[in-house]
């Protein structure tokens, strides 16, 4: 089924349609005008939804000896959050494909700007839980969402560096969010006779209360509402999504899209890539402090490094695997560097050889995670679109519960942290070897 909000194919004879010899430069000149309509605001919205999602790994520097929690109390919570993700997000991306990207999204931020300011009540292992279950379910369906939404708008031809360009909102939440945490903890703990944690769930929930407002203003449901394009951009866009369309499954049964192996297959590497993701996010602050660094403040800026090195590769292998037409390769590679750094950690000491892996890891497992979505969305679309992204994100999502908390859990059984970081290695590596038994010619578009 086409998506209501997906504009109707339009005549080329547009008024202002330009001449054939113009036609290439014509076509460069409207994505890019689309990127910059589109790009910068969903990565500034991914932005706040990633750092209420993770900033609980800061806040755990000062919560764990406030509230007297264990290792695994913050892995169990930290990785709940997953469970109200999974339940919640197929129906979330089928709504947002019914209503419109404009409300629903609006709709996720708004609510999930809420429950994170309201992390300042936690005082028990059972409300730290209920909070981060809530948090998941507020926010089910933003990423696939977006990710859905974009496919409105782009072919295949073109996804991966817009997705790339999508997924720095990670790295830059990294170099944003590391620094402001470490200073809001560093220097509100206290302040109006309140822990610095607290101000941190606090304060960072305010960009997200703001842009959920700024997409009912801003964000255009599809290409046919968008009054900033002109009729012949309209025309262009349009069909280049119809021809798309045509190489993709549109109409798919329940029974069907619950035995498509294509689908479990994506979801299989997708899982192991968020679990590489995961143990990265929600341990980085506290591999950090282990290797020697005390204050928060200094916790926060030296987490920003990995973050740096993962948006300067980001843009540059999605800007590669469209140039190639190739996407197994630009996905496996980033996943196997990714498990090297991971493998590598736990034999070296000390700050700089613990920045080099962490930079190595972040940098291959966040290029990962923009360059796997080239593959469901070169094989679905219309509401199988919906579904399935939605489908292999949720599935694939539970890693995040199973991340934090093995980790956690193997943290505290052995005292320290070797024995999660192998677990990541391998976990991200089984991944890079079930790429290859995605068909090349069903994704290399």
């Amino acid at each position: 089924m086409k998506s209501r909000y997906s504009a109707p194919l339009i005549a080329d004879e547009a008024p202002d349609a330009p001449a054939r010899s113009d036609a290439p430069s014509f076509e460069a000149r409207t994505y890019a005008k689309v990127s910059r309509r589109l790009i910068p605001f969903l990565m500034l919205c991914y932005l706040g939804a990633y750092l209420d999602r993770v900033n609980v790994g800061f806040a755990k520097l000062q919560m764990l000896n406030d509230l007297r929690f264990s290792e695994t109390v913050y892995g169990m919570g930290a990785g709940i959050f997953f469970l109200g993700y999974f339940l919640f997000e197929v129906p979330s991306n089928l709504v947002l494909h019914k209503v419109g990207a404009r409300k629903w999204l609006a709709r996720i931020m708004l609510t999930w700007a809420v429950i994170s300011a309201s992390f300042v009540f936690v005082k028990s292992p059972v409300v730290f839980y209920a909070l981060r279950f809530l948090l998941g379910v507020a926010e089910a369906g933003f990423a696939p969402g977006v990710i859905l939404y974009l496919t409105y708008w782009y072919p295949s031809a073109r996804r991966a560096k817009a997705l790339s360009l999508f997924f720095m909102a990670i790295p830059l939440a990294g170099i944003v969010g590391g620094p402001l945490s470490g200073a809001i903890l560093h220097g509100l703990h206290g302040t109006m006779a309140m822990a610095g944690w607290k101000w941190l769930f606090l304060l960072e929930a305010l960009p997200s209360l703001v842009l959920g407002i700024a997409i009912l203003l801003f964000l255009d449901d599809g290409i046919a509402s968008a009054k900033w394009l002109t009729d012949a951009e309209k025309a262009l866009l349009a069909r280049n999504v119809a021809g798309d369309d045509a190489h993709r499954t549109a109409h798919l049964s329940i029974r069907a899209f619950v035995g498509d192996r294509r689908l479990w297959l994506m979801a299989a590497i997708y899982f192991c890539v968020v679990l590489g993701q995961y143990g990265l996010t929600f341990w980085l602050p506290t591999i950090i402090r282990k290797a020697g660094v005390a204050d928060p403040l200094w916790v926060g800026i030296f987490t920003a490094i990995p973050y740096l090195c993962a948006i300067v590769a980001l843009p540059l292998v999605g800007m590669s695997a469209d140039r190639r037409r190739e996407r197994r390769l630009h996905l496996a590679i980033p996943m196997l560097v990714s498990a090297a750094g991971f493998a590598t950690l736990p034999m070296l000491g000390g700050v700089g050889a613990s920045i080099v892996c962490l930079s190595i890891a972040s940098a291959g497992i966040l290029v990962s995670s923009s360059q796997f979505w080239s593959l469901p969305t070169a094989l679905l679309g219309g509401v199988s679109a919906a579904a399935g992204i939605a489908a292999v994100n949720c599935f694939a999502n539970l890693a995040g519960f199973f991340s934090p908390a093995i980790v956690g859990w193997l943290n505290d059984l052995t005292g320290k942290s070797t024995a999660g970081l192998v677990f990541i290695s391998l976990a991200v590596t089984l991944g890079a070897l079930l790429v290859f038994l995605v068909p090349a010619r069903s994704v290399n578009r």
